[in-house]
């Protein structure tokens, strides 16, 4: 896994990382972290490169195919609120995705998963997606 960081300005950071497939059938993922005051903003996309593409991975991606907000549950226990900011008709991943982070991180979430609806409804596209969880969760664990 490779990982740049940039601090925007103060109280925002950026980080980028590739996350290698973890079957040869699956493309790449890269993960962009943006770390807002008490929440953050997470952007998942597919590379077919490999880690040194993932600036032009994140460049090319599309923020608004499947976009959704999250807040942590108040009190803890209950579902928190969440709504789709964008989606397309097809596919509809990250809202629920949104909902566990922000349960988990106890922080407001905002996701978009930029994973074509042809490669989730591939046989392997669930897999895809829970490796996309994963990546997500490491990587906000080890902003906490």
């Amino acid at each position: 896994m490779s990982d740049t960081s940039t601090k925007v300005a103060q109280s925002i950071a950026i980080s980028t990382r590739y996350l290698a497939p973890s079957k040869a059938a699956l493309p790449g993922l890269v993960l962009q972290v943006t770390q807002l005051v008490d929440s953050y903003m997470l952007w998942v996309g597919i590379s077919e490169g490999g880690p040194e593409d993932k600036e032009q991975v994140v460049a090319q991606g599309n923020l608004c195919k499947d976009w959704a907000v999250a807040m942590p549950p108040r009190p803890p226990g209950i579902v928190g609120s969440a709504t789709s900011l964008f989606r397309s008709a097809s596919t509809d991943v990250a809202l629920p995705m949104a909902q566990r982070l922000a349960r988990r991180f106890k922080k407001q979430i905002f996701l978009s998963v930029d994973i074509p609806a042809a490669v989730v409804g591939f046989g392997q596209g669930q897999e895809l997606l829970l490796d996309a969880e994963r990546g997500l969760v490491e990587a906000l664990k080890e902003l906490e």
